[in-house]
């Protein structure tokens, strides 16, 4: 991660050299040739980084680049801050500040010349040992450290059958789809994280009978990161002729890759083969030998191991992945067992402790292996230590060793920036859940994401996320019904190893109750549950940031609660602690890029905020903050401005609530770098209206407008013209009887990805059906007459729809070909509606359906259309009648499904999809699924509700 720190100051010395050059010619002369020297030393650590972990003197230099260019910002910084101070207004006030001016140049320089001789000292080390070879033999001693590796895949290759857990249904899955796919070449991936057991499945499935004879030709190749395309066209020519027992062809040794192609593709033409491609990296190798396999109307295959899922997609227009998934728990505890006691039962005494460390194993075989080996054969007072000390076993236990170096490949593929942003996540408490927006926005302000012409960079690291998700380094916990990543978390054993590299990059995970030593040189702090006091005793003047995870402790008694000293912190987030009262502290943090008070008491923003000139993110999402103060204008770099919190009223579905704002202050135009902007009410009796203003803000992506009246709705209109880059936007009026007429809107944003209207519409807008790159639409409170669909059904990037009490009519036809792409289908509070029709093929692409409080709906209608939607895997209906929901469960002899429905129903239950049931019941819930159990239940509601009559005596 050294790189990454390089690379931002390299940033940072550039942009001072600009800025300052003119006033500070001789110290930024000095620092010019400071800069260059870490241009170089970060292409070097570009190429030798990867190696630091199997080399003791390369990780000493690593370390000592790494604490000097941390000095090195911590100077520039405390610089900027000196001259950045109010020192007021008047000619005294001049004088003292030329003369604070000029101890800052001195102390400046003097620290420059100091970092300066440092700088040449490490440089010089690294020529005076043995790095200058380094480069030269850096692809030899590669081999040599992937050593260990290969030895372990080749183990993977050797486990015996019966020591194999979880892979009887992989195995057969894969071999079906091999030997009885369609015609022609295909190719299928096994994905997932390392040790997860791809190339043990992959060889299970190559050695099976069934597959050896169906097919005519076999070649297993492995292929890892250091790959050269000619010796895996070479290695495939070896075996399949071996195979065969022919001779390889002369002068294969010595021939370029298109020849060896050539004979490779002739070999193959009129066989049916399988081939094997283990461990691929990346789509380049897959790239290199695609013209050499012949796609032929045999039914050929090529299988492949990987990490990243995505990585045969670019290569092989039909290809397919197979997501290999961690074991379950009964085969994780059966897999366990065989290697920590040999195949026998858990003792009695030792079982606790062996459920607390499988957890942490999350169902990944290797790490099993690892541990379950770890433990064999010793007493449980060191079962205990082992599971106490886990995070240290990665450092001195050979077993685990192996593991973390698996592991440790994955992250050593990543490009810096994506190292950084994953190792950030150490810094998260132990099984803590991260909303992926706030991540996303936090190394942002960390200075981890890059800038990419054409992308915002929230988008850019939008694009990290969904990277380490793909390679199985960081888990997907939620998306939301759009498909958008809501949160996430780190793997626990990942966690661990993370840990370890954290020791070196002054990461610091700070615990409450724990009296933990901290290195003045701690730059990142994590705080969960803790209070003032264990707080306030730290110093660390080289803090960059702190977070504090849902502490209830902090007190509010006391705001001056920060640790002393730590006037650099560029990252601040309090979300989730019991804060009443905005912190003193703050508005002296002139570095301060990310301010979080989220699910905070904080009621009233001070007008001191306005000193926070490089603030860039301020979360007030969830808090009391009603009013910004108008020194908040000041703030030029701020792009991300947040201050909304949802209001849940009694008679709320599940899905749909409130939404409280802030009143815009006055000047909020002149917030030019705002890129989202959330919710602000329209409001009126100001000089200068307050939707007028939001036309200057032209760079927004985001926007949300709310309390809206009619009035209002002309302006906004005008304003958003001018977005020609917003990419989402929600508008909702001040009431339910407040008409909003969007078709002021001439040119509406054609970038818009999502739109969000909540209020009354006489018709939906005429520019509506332009959106070619709308994916999400929503229309709530709209009481249309006429049906939204015609407009909306040919939007071919369109993925949701909610109509939530959208809709006066009672008919919804859903017309031929229409929704192309649409996977997620909202129907709610829609009093009127009888029938859902659909004319035709539709929606063919539609995954979920969710229906709420639609009392009239006809479910034969209904079911009609769920039958010719092929690809549903989940129904949902909210508050609907119980006697509809009684249709759907097949211990009924409802009358609903007679003739051609049953047929239906069975067609359709066949498919299995996941049917649940909502009712509200006070202040929860009630979920039922198709059970027996659940079919009882409200069978037994509609039953009480029959009148009795009393007895005639």
């Amino acid at each position: 991660m050294a790189e990454s720190a390089l690379s931002f100051l390299i940033e940072k010395l550039t942009l001072f050299i600009e800025k300052e050059g003119n006033l500070w010619k001789g110290e930024c002369g000095e620092i010019e040739l400071i800069r260059d020297e870490f241009e170089r030393m970060k292409a070097f650590l570009e190429r030798a980084e990867s190696s630091e972990d199997d080399d003791p003197e390369l990780k000493v230099w690593v370390k000592q680049v790494r604490d000097v260019a941390c000095d090195v910002e911590d100077i520039l910084d405390e610089f900027t801050l000196n001259l950045a101070r109010d020192h007021g207004d008047g000619y005294l006030h001049k004088i003292k500040l030329s003369i604070n001016n000029l101890k800052a140049r001195r102390h400046l320089s003097s620290k420059i010349t100091d970092i300066k001789s440092r700088v040449i000292s490490i440089s010089e080390g690294h020529q005076r040992y043995r790095f200058p070879s380094y480069c030269t033999e850096q692809s030899a001693s590669a081999s040599t450290r992937g050593t260990s590796w290969y030895d372990l895949r080749e183990d993977a290759l050797l486990v015996e059958e019966d020591e194999l857990v979880g892979i009887d249904e992989p195995r057969e899955e894969i071999i079906k789809w091999l030997v009885d796919g369609e015609p022609g070449l295909q190719v299928l991936s096994i994905s997932g994280m390392g040790g997860l057991g791809k190339t043990t499945l992959a060889k299970r499935v190559y050695d099976n009978k069934q597959v050896k004879a169906y097919f005519q030709s076999h070649a297993w190749i492995n292929v890892s990161q250091s790959y050269k395309i000619e010796d895996i066209l070479r290695d495939m020519i070896e075996q399949l002729h071996g195979e065969i027992e022919q001779p390889v062809p002369q002068g294969t040794e010595s021939m370029n890759s298109i020849r060896l192609k050539h004979i490779v593709r002739d070999f193959l033409q009129q066989k049916r083969y399988v081939i094997v491609l283990d461990d691929v990296w990346n789509s380049n190798a897959l790239d290199g030998i695609k013209y050499a396999m012949p796609s032929s109307s045999f039914c050929s295959r090529i299988l492949i191991t990987t990490r990243t899922a995505d990585v045969a997609t670019g290569s092989f227009n039909q290809s397919e992945v197979y997501e290999l998934v961690p074991l379950r728990q009964e085969e994780s505890w059966s897999l366990f067992c065989k290697k920590a006691f040999y195949g026998n039962p858990c003792p009695p005494h030792l079982e606790h402790l062996s459920q607390q460390i499988l957890k942490k194993c999350e169902g990944l075989p290797l790490a099993i292996v690892a541990i379950a080996g770890l433990l064999f054969a010793k007493d449980v007072q060191e079962w205990e230590m082992i599971s106490r000390s886990l995070a240290s076993e990665f450092e001195s236990n050979d077993r685990m060793q192996n593991f973390r170096k698996i592991l440790s490949l994955s992250y050593n593929d990543l490009h810096y920036n994506l190292k950084s942003c994953f190792l950030y996540l150490g810094v998260l408490p132990e099984d803590h859940v991260i909303e992926c927006r706030r991540l996303v926005r936090l190394w942002i302000a960390e200075g981890f994401v890059e800038e990419r012409e054409g992308m915002t960079q929230e988008e850019v690291a939008q694009r990290y996320m969904k990277e380490l998700i793909n390679r199985s380094l960081v888990q997907l916990v939620e998306a939301n019904y759009r498909g958008r990543l809501t949160s996430c978390r780190v793997h626990d054993l990942i966690r661990e190893s993370i840990l370890s590299k954290l020791r070196d990059e002054n990461f610091v995970s700070f615990a409450s109750k724990q009296k933990t030593e901290l290195q003045e040189r701690v730059r990142r702090l994590s705080v969960l549950y803790t209070g003032n006091y264990a707080l306030k005793q730290l110093n660390l003047p080289s803090l960059r940031s702190l977070l504090i995870f849902e502490s209830r402790k902090l007190s509010t008694s006391d705001e001056q609660f920060l640790p002393s000293g730590c006037q650099l912190l560029r990252v601040l987030d309090l979300g989730g602690s019991s804060l009443h009262k905005f912190p003193q502290q703050v508005p002296a943090l002139f570095h301060l890029k990310y301010l979080s008070l989220r699910k905070t008491k904080v009621r009233i923003i001070p007008g001191s905020i306005g000193k926070l000139q490089n603030l860039e993110t301020l979360d007030l999402k969830h808090t009391l903050v009603s009013d910004l103060p108008v020194e908040i204008t000041k703030l030029k770099k701020l792009q991300y401005l947040l201050v909304y919190r949802y209001l849940k009223s009694a008679k709320s579905t599940r899905s749909f609530v409130s939404t409280s704002g802030f009143t815009a202050p006055q000047g909020i135009g002149a917030m030019a770098s705002l890129q989202k902007l959330r919710c602000v009410k329209a409001g009126g009796g100001r000089s200068k209206n307050a939707m007028q203003e939001l036309g200057e803000l032209i760079q927004l992506k985001r926007l949300g407008v709310m309390d809206l009246k009619k009035d209002d709705v002309k302006e906004l209109c005008h304003s958003l013209e001018k977005m020609t880059d917003l990419r989402s936007l929600t508008v909702i009026a001040e009431s339910e009887s407040e008409v909003i007429d969007l078709d002021f809107l001439s040119s509406p944003p054609l970038l818009l990805r999502t739109l969000y209207i909540e209020g009354s519409l006489k018709k939906l807008p005429h520019w509506l059906p332009l959106l070619n790159n709308l994916a999400s639409v929503s229309l709530s409170l709209s009481k249309l007459k006429s049906s939204p669909l015609i407009a909306l059904q040919n939007l071919p990037n369109l993925v949701d729809l909610v109509l939530d009490n959208a809709f006066d009519g009672e008919n919804l036809v859903f017309e031929d070909r229409g929704f192309t792409k649409l996977k997620r289908l909202r129907l709610y509070t829609m009093k009127n509606l009888r029938f859902v029709l659909m004319n035709g093929q539709a929606m063919p692409c539609l995954q979920s359906l969710n229906i709420g409080r639609c009392e009239h709906l006809e479910w034969q209608s209904l079911l009609v259309v769920i039958r010719g939607l092929t690809l549903l895997t989940n129904l949902q209906f909210d508050e609907m009648p119980e006697e509809f929901a009684l249709a759907f469960y097949p211990y009924s002899s409802n009358r609903m499904r007679e003739g051609i429905l049953q047929e239906y129903y069975e067609e359709v239950m066949e498919r299995n999809p996941q049917v649940y049931f909502y009712w509200s019941k006070e202040d929860h819930w009630e979920r039922h699924d198709l059970s027996l159990v659940s079919y009882d239940v409200i069978k037994g509601r509609v039953m009480s509700r029959v009148e009795v009559l009393p007895e005639v005596s």
